[in-house]
């Protein structure tokens, strides 16, 4: 009976070893894909102000070309 036990426990402790190690990974991969998605949305966030920044350069740079050309043709 000794032997039997002793089987057992050679094959199920590095069995639930390897299973917790695979739990523990799995967790921290979860964790990573939510940093990412994180990463994502303050990026899609940065670009959006800068995207809106560079409409705002543009509305006012042409509205200064049409001032001067309207100024120009009435010259």
């Amino acid at each position: 009976m000794a032997d039997a036990t002793q089987v057992l426990l050679t094959v199920s402790v590095p069995t639930l070893a390897v299973l917790i190690g695979i739990l523990v990974n799995d967790s921290r991969l979860n964790d990573t894909d939510r940093r990412i998605d994180d990463l994502r949305c303050s990026m899609d966030a940065g670009f959006a102000r800068v995207e809106a920044l560079f409409t705002e350069t543009v509305s006012r740079v042409e509205q200064v070309l049409d001032a001067r050309l309207k100024h120009l043709e009435e010259q």
